[in-house]
């Protein structure tokens, strides 16, 4: 197993049975750890995996063949920021909120660029990446920071999802009341 988790890469299907013969694929092509493989609203599979750049890109682009019609999205983002893995399995620290960010996607792929990018752009802490379950497909990532950290971590979050047309909404709530942390865990 991958002992390097520097990239993440994901295959997005429009088929449950497509995204487990898709994953198989990507776990035979290339040395890389399974974060994600589910099934997801409305009836989509989503496949995580990490390692290290060409294992992931190796996997990914297996998967994505492999998809063939039913490939929704995909992605590989190396170089990914240590928040992104604990975020995606609920277990980002939250601690105190000095603002609440938040960003709205209708894709887990563009959602996870997104993380990435609002996390590399400003110092704020990643809360959690909830991933398309009953959410309609949807993802969000909530973060937190100081206002104007968490604005430019939004910004530049947003901008990656708005790019390719998916952004749903985006917000930040300057010193949220601390039953919104509660609501989110």
């Amino acid at each position: 197993m991958a002992n390097n988790l520097s990239a993440i890469g994901g295959v997005e299907l429009s088929s449950v049975a497509k995204g487990l013969e898709t994953a198989d694929a990507m776990l035979k092509t290339s040395d890389v750890r399974m974060l994600v493989s589910r099934s997801v609203c409305p009836g989509k599979y989503v496949i995580l995996v990490s390692g290290d750049v060409g294992a992931v890109n190796a996997a990914v682009d297996a998967g994505s063949s492999k998809a063939a019609h039913a490939l929704v999205d995909q992605f590989v983002i190396p170089n990914i920021h240590p928040q992104v893995f604990p975020a995606i399995e609920g277990t980002g620290p939250a601690g105190e909120l000095e603002s609440l960010g938040v960003i709205e996607s209708f894709s887990v792929s563009a959602l996870i660029e997104a993380a990435d990018a609002a996390v590399k752009a400003a110092d704020v802490r990643l809360i959690e990446i909830r991933l398309a379950m009953a959410l309609g497909g949807k993802a969000f990532v909530t973060l937190t920071g100081s206002v104007a950290a968490a604005e430019t971590a939004v910004g530049a979050g947003a901008a990656v999802v708005a790019r390719r047309g998916l952004l749903v909404e985006k917000v930040v709530i300057p010193q949220p009341r601390k039953e919104l942390l509660d609501e989110l865990i």
